[in-house]
């Protein structure tokens, strides 16, 4: 799923991200652990409303671990895997929109 921009239910605007000082941010980009981000009409991080809806700090919404192993994240996947939950889906999607593939991988890895 690596490099896909995709369309996630928010619920809420809590859960914005809050590291407690710049190096814990500077490690989280340098190790990779930024795995989502709210992102603006050019595909970029971004504060800005409704983009980034809690203001999360370059749009992060979702940091996994070190290992890969675990990821949180604050948007609502769940809400949305099945194209008709989706407000709006191109015409080409299947029955399944694109955040059905994170539940198809986290199956085969768990299986």
């Amino acid at each position: 799923m690596e490099g896909s921009i995709l369309p996630v239910a928010i619920a809420h605007g809590e859960g914005r991200v809050n590291f407690s000082n710049a190096s814990q941010l500077n490690e989280a980009a340098k190790g990779n652990l930024i795995a989502l981000k709210y992102v603006d009409n050019n595909n970029q991080g971004t504060l800005r409303y409704p983009y980034n809806p809690n203001g999360s700090v370059l749009g992060i919404t979702g940091l996994s671990s070190a290992d890969g192993r675990a990821l949180i994240m604050m948007p609502h996947p769940e809400r949305v895997f099945k194209s008709d939950q989706n407000s709006w889906h191109p015409k080409g999607w299947n029955d399944y929109g694109p955040w059905y593939r994170m539940f198809v991988n986290a199956n085969k890895i768990f299986a």
